[in-house]
């Protein structure tokens, strides 16, 4: 006779099992989802990905741009027709009660390092990889939705339409939770000359409002301007460790 122990388990393995499934009836075919980080092959050693924004050198127009990239490059704008629309990226307004002085903030996943999504998803499809992305395995998310609420940056989004015309390296799919993975697949394939579509967007004549590199490296540029500078984390206070930091708040 099976111990209540063994039928939780066994219970658990079944709800598990069942999900997975679930979750794969839910994306288009022939759309590649993401494999567990911690084992693949792209990732470099000892790697922690972030990025440093300047609030004081963005402008409304340049927040605008970096959603509007983000969009292009990860194909998340809405379907013709939809009620909804996904926030991977989204723009703050912040008003100094003081001043009345108006500034433009690009708000997304903030790839925590010790990110609460992670802690309350049931499946483990959202997961941490090696390198600090926070990202959402789509064979395995089930929709319940519990790292939206956990997320304290409003920074996921539930797609609950269906979709066409996906991009066929940026997973999606009905049913499921997304967010930011800054262009994983940027640097999946470009490595520390990687650059986020964001960033691209708003990186010119000379100019790098956001800075894009591994925070793990004493010598890289964003790492140097840290130590220089400073910046300031979102509710640092909570101490999650984000690898987004901002200049000017």
């Amino acid at each position: 006779m099976a111990t209540d122990g063994e039928n939780h388990d066994a219970s658990r393995r079944g709800f598990l099992k069942g999900a997975a499934a679930l979750a794969g009836t839910l994306v288009a075919p022939g759309v590649f989802l993401y494999q567990s980080g911690q084992a693949s092959s792209s990732l470099l050693p000892g790697v922690r990905w972030g990025m440093l924004i300047d609030n004081n050198a963005l402008s409304e127009r340049d927040v605008d741009a970096c959603v509007a990239a983000c969009k292009r490059e990860n194909g998340w704008q809405a379907e013709p027709g939809s009620t909804t629309d996904a926030q991977w990226i989204r723009k703050v307004t912040l008003t100094d009660p003081g001043t009345g002085r108006r500034s433009f903030v690009p708000l997304m996943c903030q790839h925590c390092a010790h990110p609460p999504c992670v802690d309350v998803c049931p499946t483990g499809a959202s997961f941490k990889r090696a390198d600090g992305l926070v990202l959402v395995n789509k064979h395995t998310c089930i929709g319940c939705r519990y790292c939206m609420m956990a997320c304290p940056y409003k920074a996921r989004s539930f797609i609950h339409e269906s979709l066409s015309g996906q991009l066929p390296y940026v997973p999606r799919g009905k049913g499921t939770v997304e967010s930011c993975t800054m262009c994983v697949q940027r640097i999946d394939r470009d490595g520390a000359n990687a650059v986020p579509a964001c960033a691209e967007a708003v990186n010119r004549d000379g100019r790098k409002p956001i800075l894009f590199g591994d925070l793990n490296d004493p010598d890289s540029e964003i790492s140097r301007r840290l130590q220089q500078l400073g910046a300031t984390r979102l509710r640092a206070d909570m101490g999650l460790e984000q690898a987004i930091s901002y200049e000017g708040l």
